[in-house]
């Protein structure tokens, strides 16, 4: 039931951003303002998922994606889904920015293929972001450690190990329980487990 609700505050997310864009490439400015407005705070969010390592990007990358769709708004069709649109667009420019950052040797994210430009927005994110931070604080270092650099930055695990100063198996164990406590405190379960 919570996922046909959802799915229908993003069908109809979607249906009142593309009738503003509708009204405004027949003319109506107002329209058209309100339209990138709304998309904005969509788009952010997008961002602010892919990019939550390098906040202060999002920004200027999001300046670059409405830029691109008011420059691109003549190739957009009525009949066809404003979300894979835009997502086009996104992923786009989101593409030439991982690039821009490959050529300064930064880590690549990946681009993940699904449709989520209406997906929870920057103040669900940042929350969440402040309640792992909070769980992972719970964690020793042997745990909190290799789970941040492994799964949150993307680090492999034996660039873990050395950072560390933990072997390889260590950073794996330390991973494994690291997840299995954290699963715990969020069920309620309080302690959680070396």
């Amino acid at each position: 039931m919570a996922r046909t609700n959802t799915q229908q505050a993003l069908s109809a997310r979607e249906a009142q951003l593309q009738a503003l864009l509708l009204q405004g490439l027949a003319g109506d400015a107002a329209a058209y303002r309100a339209f990138l407005a709304a998309l904005a705070t969509h788009v952010r969010g997008f961002l602010l998922r892919r990019l939550w390592q390098r906040p202060a990007d999002v920004e200027d990358l999001l300046q670059e994606v409405l830029l691109a769709v008011h420059n691109a708004r003549h190739t957009y069709e009525a009949q066809q889904p404003l979300t894979a649109w835009v997502q086009a667009i996104a992923r786009y420019k989101l593409a030439d920015h991982y690039r821009s950052y490959a050529r300064h040797g930064a880590l690549h994210e990946e681009l993940n293929d699904e449709s989520d430009l209406f997906a929870p927005g920057e103040e669900e994110v940042a929350q969440a972001t402040r309640d792992l931070g909070k769980l992972l604080e719970r964690l020793p270092a042997r745990q909190r450690l290799p789970i941040v650099h492994v799964k949150l930055e993307g680090m492999s695990v034996e660039e873990t190990a050395r950072m560390t100063g933990l072997s390889s198996s260590a950073v794996k164990v330390g991973i494994h329980r690291g997840l299995k406590a954290l699963a715990k405190l969020i069920g309620g379960k309080g302690k959680n487990e070396d």
